[in-house]
Formats: structure tokens, sequence, C-alpha cells
């Protein structure tokens, strides 16, 4: 888009000063993200991003949550007496209706934010990281345990095990693009594990696990950190919402504690990383372990299996529909990410003892230290 027209965006939005340049950041894969320089001395940058309403079709209700989410992280950090707090929490600025976001006449829908310095993001999945992860996402989780405010889902069942498994099937009534024959073997054996996997849809029906307000998109790139490596806060907010703890515990490992990339063709590659699982994990309760249930924790082996599995259903879904929703290199590009997912579970599956044993630990350990 011309430097001009985003210029003109910018302008209806309440900055302190006008827009002298306009760039291209960053390499999301949803929204279009820019850097927004304004002219003078000792002005703040900005973040101007187009949202992709394609994808969050609600922009009213995605933008609510935003604000009640970040209001509420800015009171708790406030109370706490944090300083620089406008780099522990997204500021969003209001446009000219009184709204955090502004809608073009073409429909698009645009919104800015306040720049943080000296920040970093890393791709890096490793121990150190995926610890720190853990924590962040633990303590993003703690923090919001308390939101007065009934959040709404911007993208309705988008951890739901049963709705994800019951469009499969009803992919395969139709079979519309001529593929299921080849791969019912594969589809029998996922569906000797569907009634576990929808396990947490059933324990919520009883009254027996609380949705809690999560992130959804667990990536280690989804935190910023400063210059001495600590953790300034969580981004990408545009997912977050009531969902179970597991989905941002087992999201993370899925593509975090995997040995080889999701769309590795070669299965014998595909295996679970104990040591990102270690160290996500004894993050993860050592920030949320101040909230959650018993249920909650003796299920984070489950939630593990689980998102692979999911995917798993999901990316076979699509190459059964003829590759509609994920951009495909070949084929059977789809196939083999559902294979792959599908040994990634089976290894979580074989780990499921082991991984119980050091949550038992971590508890343990947390409450001789309290």
């Amino acid at each position: 888009m011309e430097e001009k027209k985003l210029q003109q965006i910018v302008s209806h939005f309440k900055t302190k000063g006008e827009a002298k340049e306009v760039q291209p950041l960053g390499n999301g894969l949803i929204n279009d993200t820019y850097k927004v320089t304004i002219a003078g001395e000792n002005t703040p940058r900005y973040v101007l991003q187009r949202i992709n309403n394609t994808v969050f079709k609600d922009v009213e209700l995605l933008q609510k949550n935003i604000e009640q989410v970040t209001h509420h992280l800015r009171k708790k950090l406030e109370e706490k007496g944090v300083d620089d707090i406008d780099r522990r929490v997204l500021s969003f600025l209001k446009s000219e209706t009184g709204k955090t976001y502004w809608r073009e006449a073409d429909e698009t829908y645009w919104r800015m934010m306040l720049f943080i310095p000296d920040a970093y993001t890393f791709e890096t999945v490793n121990e150190k990281y995926s610890h720190a992860a853990g924590l962040a996402f633990g303590e993003f989780q703690a923090a919001l345990v308390d939101l007065p405010a009934q959040l709404g889902e911007t993208i309705p069942n988008f951890h739901n095990m049963e709705v994800k498994y019951n469009q499969l099937r009803e992919t395969m009534k139709t079979d519309p693009a001529k593929r299921l024959s080849s791969v019912l073997p594969m589809v029998n054996e996922i569906e000797t594990h569907v009634e576990e996997m929808c396990k947490a849809e059933r324990l919520f029906r009883e009254g027996k696990l609380p949705k809690r307000i999560c992130h959804c998109d667990t990536k280690v790139n989804n935190m910023m950190f400063d210059a001495e490596g600590n953790i300034l806060c969580v981004v990408d907010l545009d997912t977050v919402m009531p969902s179970f703890v597991f989905s941002d515990y087992g999201d993370f490992l899925r593509s975090a504690a995997n040995l080889t990339a999701e769309d590795d063709a070669d299965l014998s590659h595909v295996g679970f990383n104990m040591n990102i699982f270690k160290a996500f994990t004894k993050g993860y309760l050592t920030s949320a372990g101040s909230f959650l249930t018993s249920i909650e924790i003796e299920n984070l082996p489950y939630a593990a299996a689980l998102f692979p599995f999911m995917q798993c259903v999901r990316f076979l879904n699509d190459y059964l529909c003829g590759d509609v929703y994920w951009k495909i290199k070949y084929p059977e590009h789809n196939l083999d990410r559902a294979r792959n997912q599908f040994q990634l579970f089976k290894s979580v599956c074989e780990h499921a003892e082991e991984m119980s044993h050091f949550i038992e630990e971590c508890t343990a350990n947390k409450e001789k230290a309290s």
C-alpha cells in the first residue's frame, strides 16, 4: 500500500503529531503491520496494523476483548507500582470515532498502538526461552483470573476438539476431493482415540473443568524481551478469549517440542522433546500454579497430546476438502502434515507417565517452597 494512503489512515487516530514515515514492520502472517514515525523530536513512535477481518469477522468484539484485557493488566501493574508500564502492556490509540479501530470506506479495519522501544522478540525455541514462555503465559493467565468482564470468542470453537472432529466426519460424508479411500486406515486409527481426546468438553459440561481467559496462540515470538533478556510483555492478543488452560499449554508444546518441522514427511524425524516440555512446564507451573485446579494440573499431559491430535484432524480435514485452508507446496502437503502430527501425538503418549511424574515433582516442590 502507498505510504501516502497509510499516512492518511494514521491521521484518523489521536497521535501526538503528524506521521512523517510509515514503513512495513515484521513478517506477520495474519495482519499487515507498519511502524509509524512522527515528525518532531522526542515524539513517540507507533504501530499501525490492518486487522484481518476475514479471520476475525467481528472486529468490534475483537477490540473490545483486547481493551478489557489490556485495561485489566495495566491496572494490575499500577497496583504493584511497576515502572515503565507502557513497555509492560500494549497501549492502543483511539480513532476519531472514539473506538480503538478505524474502518475505511473499502471495509478494511485498522488499529494503532504505541511502539515499545528497545524490545525484542525471538524465534529460537530452546530450553531458556521455553521456560520464559511458560512463565510469561502462566503469569498472563494468572493476571486475568479475576477479569470482571465476560469476553467473547474471536474465533468460535477455535480449540474445540468435538467440533473439529465433527467437521472431519461431515467432510468424509461427501468426500469432496475424492481422497477418502486412500486415508481410511489413518482415519480408523484416529477414531480409536477420539473419545479420549474430547475429554475436555465432557469435563466442562460436567462442571469439573473451568474456562479461563487464555492467549490461545502461545509461541515464543509472541513475547517481548528487554535488552537484558527479561520478559516485558505478551503480545498478539487477537486470540485472547475464554478457553481451557490446555489451549495455552498444549499448543505451545505442539509447535515447540516437536523434534522437527510440522510438515517433515520423514516420520523418523518426529518426536517429543522432553527437555522443552520440562523447561516450559516448570515455568508455567511456577506462575500458573497459583490458580490451577487439581483437575487442570493432572490433565496437562492430556493437553500435550490433545493439540497434535487436533492439528492432525484439521490437516486431514483440509486434505480431504481439497486443500482449501492451508497453503500447500505439493499435492500431499496437508496429508504429510497430518501424518507428522499424528506421529507426534503418539510420541507424546509414550511419554505420558514421565510427564505426569515431572508435573507431580514440580507441584510438590512448589508446595514445599511455600
